[in-house]
């Protein structure tokens, strides 16, 4: 299938994403409407272009934390949730669960609960207006330490949003390793809250497993190195543990993937194991969902059946019921038969 009718096919399937940062999906008008109001001065073209400039995860960490320091009064944050509208429009998405990280947000002073407040109101009335369903998992941040995250996750405790569904660990697995924040993703998991860690980004299974088993994690963020275990690949098929996989983010990071070409994915894929496609951070990496689909489609070898059951895959792995899990994957499923009926000429290859 060529370029134009696979996006228009993609464009047509409601879709989830699992594995969004919603600070990472600000535009470059907002971007600069940001730091103009925080610096009393226009970006340059030369210092929006830097912003984006990186050779490690650890740059790109950087980077997203200067556009967090952009945000100056709490009031800011109604600019993540009209991108986030955009996002979800341009992509179809009907189900989004999406990151929250308050830490630089609360050392400026920020009110978590005013913060809260506004990104989930902001998300309400995008769920009226466009049918679809959102809910936030609040990144308690490896990169701060220990004593940072439990208070995170109190803050979230004692809030009880109703959108806000689970609790995250972001940031760098070198310096923060999972197994230091034990004690944390436990109280979570007693108090009823979901749990996903990012891990396998930069290190090796073994960080994968500590979130598993030592967190409880139900998710894992990115997860490619398990490919070079292959005893853990099979445990991941066998349990049928989901993956948030994020393409395009592990060729800018460059850890273990150099090129696009590279990438694992499709040999987790092959080996069964329960793979999700997601863009981590479209702003920063230059990707939609839509482009992430036709990446691995075009470059990988993924077959358009394939494409189809990891869109379903994504609400399959979504932290919703099973019966909203089938009502959208039944959707999935209309709306391809729909666009092929309407393209005749077009082969399901």
């Amino acid at each position: 299938m060529d370029r134009s009718n696979f996006y228009s096919l993609l464009k047509s399937l409601p879709k989830a994403e699992l594995h969004l940062h919603e600070e990472a999906v600000l535009g470059s008008r907002t971007i600069k409407e940001l730091y103009k109001k925080s610096h009393n001065e226009d970006m340059t073209d030369e210092q929006y272009s830097a912003l984006f400039s990186y050779e490690n995860l650890e740059g790109f960490l950087e980077s997203f934390m200067a556009i967090q320091r952009y945000f100056t009064q709490v009031s800011d944050l109604a600019y993540i949730v009209d991108d986030v509208k955009d996002y979800i429009k341009e992509n179809n998405i009907i189900h989004l669960e999406t990151f929250f990280s308050p830490t630089s947000l609360l050392k400026k002073g920020f009110d978590f609960s005013e913060s809260i407040k506004i990104i989930t109101e902001g998300f309400k009335k995008i769920e009226d207006e466009l049918g679809c369903t959102i809910r936030v998992i609040v990144d308690v941040s490896r990169s701060f330490g220990l004593e940072n995250a439990q208070h995170n996750l109190d803050l979230v405790l004692k809030e009880n949003n109703p959108m806000v569904i689970g609790i995250g660990l972001g940031g760098s697995e070198t310096f923060g390793p999972a197994r230091d924040f034990a004690t944390v993703f436990q109280k979570a998991k007693e108090a009823g809250l979901h749990r996903v860690v990012h891990a396998g980004e930069t290190e090796l299974s073994w960080s994968m497993k500590d979130s598993i088993n030592l967190l409880s994690a139900e998710r894992i963020g990115h997860g490619i190195s398990a490919v070079y275990d292959n005893d853990f690949v099979k445990e991941l098929a066998q349990s049928h543990f989901p993956l948030e996989v994020c393409p395009t983010s592990n060729v800018f990071t460059k850890k273990y993937v150099k090129s696009f070409a590279d990438h694992p994915v499709k040999k987790l894929y092959d080996a069964g194991v329960f793979v999700t496609i997601n863009t981590d951070d479209p702003v920063f990496f230059k990707v939609s969902l839509i482009d992430e689909y036709w990446n691995i489609y075009s470059s990988l070898g993924f077959t358009l059946e394939d494409i189809k059951i990891l869109v379903k895959n994504a609400f399959k792995a979504a932290f919703i019921s099973e019966e909203m899990k089938d009502n959208y994957c039944k959707k999935v499923d209309l709306a391809w038969d729909a666009w092929f009926e309407s393209h005749p000429d077009v082969k399901k290859e």
